[in-house]
């Protein structure tokens, strides 16, 4: 699914741009520069492959450093490109609306100014990549909650989900963000899944969530995510087991005399996306519905009831038992946004708040990204705070 995923990425980039040269300059120039951005888009998508083939061999830090530079060289294209696509179809309309001008071959192909346009895109992606991608945003949010215990008013609930520990992010950047929630006092953090993404890292990982759990009043509660089954659950367990972590496998804890927080795990049979074939989507459906029956068994039903789930769908089966939230990950929120609204919505649910009813789910857009590069979507601190009705 990875190569897939790349190849189609990556085969889209070299299209766009490639099309879009003939468009920036002249004839001449044009063919120059079509085996230029050729070789390089060719040597990327080359070393990409055979990294990921021997990807036990490569050092974090070619990883970290390549990774960085190849998303911004072809991300600068594939703006181009878009904004090269948007001149043209805006002079096309233009010249369609007023009479025609002299013919000049020298314009025949270029775009007038052109050049400003691989310029934006430039410094899109290196802000994309260098700042966007690295600065975390808070967002907070009331939850209300009809005959809310009076010992829950204003009770406040963290969330971060999907930070993907690795070559594009460092335990020490854990520990900054965990301190910095730490700092805002809520009385737990939940944290949706995704976050041991590195066998090498992940010890070291666990031990610093757990040395955070007793600067929140009620602790952290964990819920597993798709890549922490990547990276071996069984080894992340172990060692979860030596933690004072509430991490929940289809199970639930009491925080307070009238507060549960349930969590659940990733079904084998879930889609990575939205799952198209009626068959996948009848199994995800009957593996949601088991792990929250699971999860739900023994609370008291006048208790009020907050679902930790890594997949956006579980908001669904939130909703149907009327809990009075669902918090969810996986998505990244899409990654690339325009004024809020992802640009890929791939997902059923892709970004932030989802009502049906009395209950809310939330989609957490993710603090980290396998893919470095965020633009419209920043990396968010979620703040829940419950109120009555």
């Amino acid at each position: 699914m990875f190569i897939v995923i790349v190849s189609l990425i990556l085969g889209t980039v070299m299209a766009v741009a490639l099309l879009s040269i003939k468009f920036l300059f002249s004839e001449h120039l044009a063919k120059k520069f079509y085996k230029i951005f050729a070789l390089a888009d060719a040597t990327i998508i080359a070393v990409i492959l055979v990294g990921w083939a021997a990807r036990s061999l490569v050092p974090q830090l070619f990883v970290t450093v390549f990774g960085n530079c190849a998303t911004i060289f072809l991300m600068t294209q594939l703006i181009c490109g878009i904004l090269v696509l948007g001149a043209v179809i805006i002079r096309f309309v233009y010249r369609k609306l007023h009479k025609p001008s002299p013919f000049n071959p020298a314009r025949r192909r270029a775009l007038a100014h052109g050049l400003i346009l691989p310029a934006i895109g430039f410094a899109a992606s290196v802000y994309a990549n260098r700042i966007e991608k690295n600065s975390d945003v808070e967002n907070f949010y009331d939850v209300p909650i009809k005959n809310l215990p009076p010992d829950l008013e204003g009770f406040r609930i963290a969330q971060i989900s999907d930070i993907h520990l690795g070559a594009y992010y460092s335990l020490e950047r854990l520990e900054s963000l965990l301190q910095r929630i730490a700092d805002s006092k809520p009385d737990l953090l939940a944290i949706t899944g995704d976050i041991f993404d590195d066998v090498q890292m992940n010890p070291a990982a666990v031990k610093i969530v757990d040395a955070f759990t007793d600067k929140f009043k009620f602790g952290i509660y964990y819920c597993h995510g798709n890549h922490e089954h990547f990276r071996g659950i069984p080894q992340i367990e172990a060692e979860l087991n030596e933690t004072k972590i509430n991490w929940l496998v289809n199970e639930n804890r009491c925080v307070t005399s009238k507060l549960y927080i349930l969590g659940v795990d990733y079904p084998d049979r879930a889609p990575m996306m939205s799952a198209n074939d009626e068959e996948r989507k009848a199994a995800f459906r009957a593996a949601r519905k088991n792990y929250v029956d699971n999860a739900e068994a023994g609370i008291p039903t006048d208790a009020v009831k907050i679902l930790l789930a890594h997949h956006p769908e579980f908001i669904d089966d939130g909703a149907e038992r009327k809990f009075a939230l669902t918090l969810t990950g996986h998505t990244h929120g899409g990654q690339i946004g325009l004024f809020g609204v992802p640009i890929f919505p791939v997902f059923k649910y892709t970004r932030g708040i989802i009502k049906s009813g009395d209950s809310i789910g939330y989609v957490h857009v993710g603090n980290g990204s396998w893919f470095p590069f965020r633009l419209g979507c920043p990396p968010e601190i979620a703040y829940f705070t419950l109120r009555g009705v």
